[in-house]
């Protein structure tokens, strides 16, 4: 990611929304487990349990895949790229973010048809809770805009990489990672857990 403004709102909302689906998933772990228990025990369901984790898996996979670009988690098959001339590496780095980023706005085009319907026709579940499908939809392609906005933000600034002819620089922000870098970035990670692990500790012991 370019270091600037837009680039660091972006990675914020990003993982702002990342942190709220996490804590989301734990909450629906945890009513999943009440669910089995209530079930079991007291024959009791609390009804949409299943329902309401569709739509998170559709949620989360859409916001997903923006924190994946972003941290160039994505999986690459490298093994015919990585021997290719320095510049040409570039090109096809800079080709993968273009098509990817053409990829995200069909998407985008396609999850729009279906949002639209949904309103149009003012469709529901055939739920028990019979929700109204413009609801969980419209969060799915709120998370759909956003990762189209990393794709062509970043496939623009590989583009003016390419045309300034900065090889280097765009196949070390847009190629695949290296071992070096995955085992740089997994270090770095235990790194930072310990730190605030080390935080949380002294705040104890002070309090």
């Amino acid at each position: 990611m370019p270091e600037n403004l837009f680039s660091r709102a972006l990675t914020r909302l990003v993982d702002t929304l990342v942190i709220i689906v996490g804590w989301w998933l734990v909450a629906l772990s945890l009513l999943t487990c009440v669910e089995m228990v209530t079930r079991k025990v007291f024959s009791f369901s609390l009804q949409g349990i299943d329902e309401v984790g569709g739509y998170t898996l559709a949620v989360s996979a859409a916001i997903g895949y923006s924190y994946t670009l972003i941290t160039r988690g994505h999986t690459r098959i490298d093994f015919m790229v990585g021997k290719l001339p320095f510049k040409a590496r570039a090109v096809f780095n800079c080709l993968a973010m273009v098509t990817l980023a053409a990829m995200a706005l069909f998407c985008i085009s396609r999850a729009w048809v279906v949002l639209s319907e949904s309103i149009e026709f003012q469709s529901r579940a055939t739920t028990p809770l019979q929700t109204p499908m413009w609801i969980p939809q419209s969060i799915w392609f709120f998370g759909w805009i956003v990762f189209a906005v990393a794709c062509v933000y970043l496939a623009g600034h590989s583009l003016l990489l390419l045309v300034k002819g900065k090889h280097e620089a765009l196949n070390k922000a847009y190629g695949p990672q290296t071992l070096e870098e995955e085992i740089e970035s997994e270090a770095g990670e235990v790194l930072e857990q310990v730190r605030q692990q080390n935080a949380l500790k002294e705040a104890g012991a002070q309090s």
